[in-house]
């Protein structure tokens, strides 16, 4: 349940961290002021959870009250958050690729 759970939040705050430090300021500036969503607004999640089941993300075989037992619900939360905070990590491998800004201008003067 655990896994099942984090897999795709790792590939969803990969991509979610990645784009928003590429591309945030300019999606928000052109997309999200002509329909007035924000950048968070779309359904990155539930296009990153089909793909890991195309993959071969099995869902786990629960009878129903084990997955309403509060140990599974906390695996599967637990999994979530854990999943997230990993993707949002890698997802920050823009930034090896942006200057300090503050070396720049130190450079300029």
């Amino acid at each position: 349940v655990f896994f099942h759970n984090a897999l795709p939040f790792v590939g969803f705050g990969f991509l979610d961290n990645a784009i928003m430090i590429a591309a945030g300021t300019q999606i928000e500036l052109s997309i999200g002021v002509v329909l007035g969503i924000s950048t968070m607004a779309g359904n990155l999640a539930g296009y990153v959870e089909a793909l890991a089941s195309r993959l071969g993300l099995s869902i786990p075989d629960l009878t129903p009250k084990q997955a309403d037992m509060w140990q599974t619900r906390l695996s599967a939360h637990l999994g979530k958050a854990i999943g997230v905070t990993i993707g949002c990590l890698l997802g920050m491998f823009p930034l090896l690729f942006f200057g300090d800004e503050e070396e720049k201008l130190e450079e300029k003067n």
